[in-house]
């Protein structure tokens, strides 16, 4: 299985814009911002969640908004504010809102079949 990253300018309140380099993971529901990515940015907590790991382990982690760009699209996106150690991913949630899509077979981010029911 190959892996996908992304290159990103995230905004918050400061207004700031922040590059980030996202992996892409399908799997994980919010995107990730690391500590001095949020922190430079101005993000607040907004509440309090629990998150599973990949290893079933689960963990809490405050979670704000951010203004994210990517190439293929930008706008509004629920991120969590990550810990010492956390690294920057780019969750299906955004991805939705974005209206993008992992395209599994080529590891790149495609438009998303929209429905409109």
């Amino acid at each position: 299985m190959g892996v996908t990253f992304v290159e990103g300018q995230v905004r918050g309140p400061s207004g700031n814009p922040r590059s980030v380099r996202f992996l892409v993971d399908s799997g994980a529901t919010y995107s990730l911002l690391p500590k001095a990515a949020w922190q430079a940015l101005g993000l607040t907590p907004k509440r309090k969640l629990s998150f599973v790991l990949a290893d079933g382990t689960t963990v809490e982690r405050s979670v704000s908004e951010a203004f994210l760009v990517l190439p293929q699209g930008e706008g509004h996106t629920p991120v969590i504010l990550g810990e010492e150690g956390d690294e920057a991913l780019l969750g299906s949630v955004t991805l939705e809102i974005l209206g993008l899509m992992l395209n599994l077979f080529d590891r790149t981010l495609r438009p998303m079949r929209m429905l409109l029911c």
